[in-house]
């Protein structure tokens, strides 16, 4: 389905970016795993038509060298996949203890990686003739958190959380609107909650809220970003599609 496009996964290491990576592998793609954790280069070894790449997002020349890596080793970069999620340290507390300086530094670091990344490669596309952007976000940047599920439990929804994931619904919507007629798509995809051996307690309020399954697994997601990368969604072009079991509704 893929037919050897190159494709770049930032984050490509992490829970869903493997997936990511592995699901073009299997349908026909080159994925490269760019990543800021080393540990990337072992698991591209362990993925077929895969490669590696030392990536941060939030820096320009780290970027650019990237490009470089991939288009002259492969001669043509098809597509970016934008699912890094840098943070710091205290990125996740409740609203009450979140400090300015830790909320602009995760703003910058996520939101900001997105912006760089889609900039310089977008750059880089329009030199090409063709590229396609694939950007991850949230159901919790299309909905206000269901905070009742988090009750009982040590968990919350962080605010840069939300912040960032729903303006990268819009900043999905805007880039590809700017780039009218230049032969470049970008989309974007919302996923629901992805396990990751949560608290019990949330795991059965979080499912009560969904329909079928309740709380998805990577490989529930990345069949969207297949398709999204295919020549199947070719006029598809500034849309969220939301992959959620129902938890939105």
């Amino acid at each position: 389905m893929l037919n050897n496009k190159v494709i770049v996964v930032t984050g490509g290491n992490g829970l869903i970016g493997k997936s990511f990576v592995s699901n073009i592998s299997k349908h026909g793609g080159i994925a490269i795993v760019a990543d800021f954790d080393h540990k990337g280069q072992i698991f591209s070894k362990s993925v077929n038509n895969s490669d590696f790449f030392k990536i941060d997002i939030t820096d320009t020349v780290s970027v650019k060298k990237c490009i470089e890596y991939v288009f002259n080793k492969y001669g043509k970069i098809d597509a970016l996949v934008n699912s890094a999620y840098p943070k710091n340290k205290n990125f996740g507390r409740s609203f009450f203890d979140v400090e300015y300086d830790d909320l602009c530094e995760n703003i910058n670091l996520n939101l900001g990686g997105y912006f760089l990344t889609t900039q310089i490669f977008c750059k880089f596309f329009k030199k090409q003739g063709f590229g396609n952007i694939v950007n991850l976000s949230s159901i919790y940047g299309l909905i206000s958190p269901k905070f009742e599920i988090y009750e009982n439990t040590k968990m919350t929804v962080a605010v840069e959380y939300s912040m960032i994931k729903s303006a990268l619904i819009h900043f999905t919507k805007y880039t590809a609107k700017f780039l009218k007629n230049s032969n470049i798509r970008i989309n974007c995809i919302s996923p629901g909650g992805i396990f990751d051996n949560q608290n019990e307690l949330f795991l059965k309020n979080y499912n009560l809220k969904c329909l079928n399954k309740g709380m998805l697994s990577p490989d529930d997601i990345s069949g969207s970003l297949i398709f999204l990368l295919s020549e199947n969604s070719k006029y598809i072009n500034g849309q969220n599609i939301v992959v959620d079991d129902g938890f939105t509704l």
